[in-house]
């Protein structure tokens, strides 16, 4: 087998879709008809022309990742801004097809070798200035006391705008909750902007969900308490945070919006990429990659963002494993982490997380909430639960396969192609699924069956 390792699969391909549409046009363009010079390299470039509707093809190239970039990276003379384009999408399905449609070791055209070039220059470059003693501790201390005034002047704009929403939310108390549906959306926007004003997004994305709850069903009035509730301890934890052990003082900044860097040491492991997923509130798209490190045994979360309408640059396929350096974010019981250097080819799947049942599952989400009470979900692998309908509320649920205890599946899984997906690979038997455990229930991400059964993404 050459460097560039296993080719993936069409699931995978169709997974580095940014959306519906692009996933269609994308597998139109996945037969070798429109397709002409394609090849791929020991490297893990893969490269194509296709038939367009003008007289000149679209030059197309994807560097899968084994060149040391963070990320498959892709690059195409149309003039789509989407990423990847359908055009990229369909070289890919091509190339999963195998050597008869993309033959493999090949050389680069020169139309493919100079973007190749110019991203290995960069990634050399990029592993110079990290490797440099103190390079990015002496740009960042340029002027190291006007950047403790910027952070001072910012601290006491977020001090203010916190006590302001303190203020409001004890008004909303005192004239009681049925006011939040007579006000509307206005009241919450209002007060979200001025959030924004003091610098603290945080507070402000917080702000805004509040306003999606009045009068949202039956039970409003309970969980909107609740969110002012957390609101309220986020207010007072920064407003106390001197006073706090350092890991929740630092996942307080991280909450109220303060931007933080990778700060932890730098692990290198063979990490088997989870799931994939996007969410998109309107003006901003984030994208959540969960990988598990075979030789550490720790689950972190890559986040990507991308402007409304635009997918998020990082995309790695699930079920493949990468042998990176990953770095992770300051806080208690933080999980986000930042992908490094990437060393050769992704290869087939590794070893799969240890599953837990589903009591030691509740319990680990229990302790992570213990640390941080703003946390919505935290990774949990359940060993041998079969997906089952709830008898009592006519859901879907995961049980043991003794039958003595169950999660429900959230609202977000219940409905969707991925639950079918998972009953499906279950056929009434049990199963390993990876997802996040919150207190709305379970969102299956991930599931396996058998000993040696490959990784069946459900997001």
């Amino acid at each position: 087998m050459t460097q560039q390792g296993v080719r993936w699969t069409t699931d995978q391909v169709l997974a580095l879709a940014p959306d519906a549409s692009s996933r269609k046009a994308g597998s139109k363009l996945g037969a070798a008809g429109p397709w002409s010079q394609t090849g791929s390299s020991d490297e893990g470039a893969v490269w194509g022309q296709c038939k367009g509707s003008g007289s000149k093809p679209y030059q197309t190239i994807v560097d899968t990742g084994a060149g040391g970039g963070a990320g498959p990276a892709y690059k195409c003379t149309c003039p789509s801004r989407k990423f990847p384009c359908k055009h990229a999408l369909g070289l890919l399905l091509l190339w999963a097809g195998g050597e008869q449609q993309v033959p493999a070791g090949q050389e680069a055209p020169e139309w493919a070798e100079q973007w190749l070039a110019g991203r290995r220059e960069r990634a050399a470059t990029k592993r110079t200035a990290q490797a440099a003693p103190g390079a990015d501790a002496g740009a960042a201390a340029a002027d190291p006391e006007a950047a403790r005034r910027r952070a001072e002047r910012r601290a006491q704009r977020i001090t203010a705008g916190a006590t302001e929403l303190e203020q409001r939310l004890t008004d909303l108390l005192r004239g009681g909750l049925a006011q939040a549906e007579q006000s509307g959306y206005g009241l919450w926007e209002e007060t979200a902007a001025r959030m924004v004003d003091a610098q603290a997004p945080g507070l402000a994305a917080r702000v805004r969900e509040l306003g999606a709850i009045p009068g949202s069903g039956p039970g409003w009035p309970v969980r909107l308490l609740e969110e002012c509730a957390l609101l309220h301890l986020l207010v007072q934890g920064w407003l106390h945070r001197a006073e706090l052990p350092a890991d929740l003082a630092t996942t307080v900044r991280s909450r109220v919006g303060l931007p933080a860097s990778a700060s932890q040491a730098a692990v290198r492991d063979d990490w088997l990429v989870l799931a994939q997923y996007d969410a998109a509130d309107g003006h901003l798209t984030t994208r959540r990659i969960w990988l598990y490190g075979t030789g550490s045994r720790r689950t972190v979360l890559l986040l990507s963002y991308g402007a409304a309408g635009r997918a998020p640059s990082l995309a790695l396929p699930a079920g493949l494993t990468v042998d990176a350096v990953v770095s992770g974010y300051p806080g208690a019981r933080t999980l986000r982490a930042e992908l490094g250097e990437q060393f050769g080819a992704a290869r087939p799947m590794g070893p799969r997380p240890t599953g837990v049942d589903v009591a030691a599952g509740l319990a680990a989400y229990g302790e992570a909430l213990a640390e941080d009470p703003w946390l919505e979900s935290w990774p949990v692998t359940l060993a041998d639960v079969v997906p089952a309908r709830d008898p009592d509320g006519g859901g879907w649920q995961l049980a043991d396969a003794e039958g003595k205890a169950a999660l429900p599946l959230t609202s977000q899984a219940v409905g969707a192609a991925g639950l079918w997906r998972l009953v499906a690979v279950s056929g009434g038997g049990p199963v390993t699924v990876f997802g996040e455990c919150g207190f709305r229930g379970f969102r299956p991400l991930a599931v396996w069956s058998g000993e040696a059964g490959e990784v069946v993404s459900l997001c």
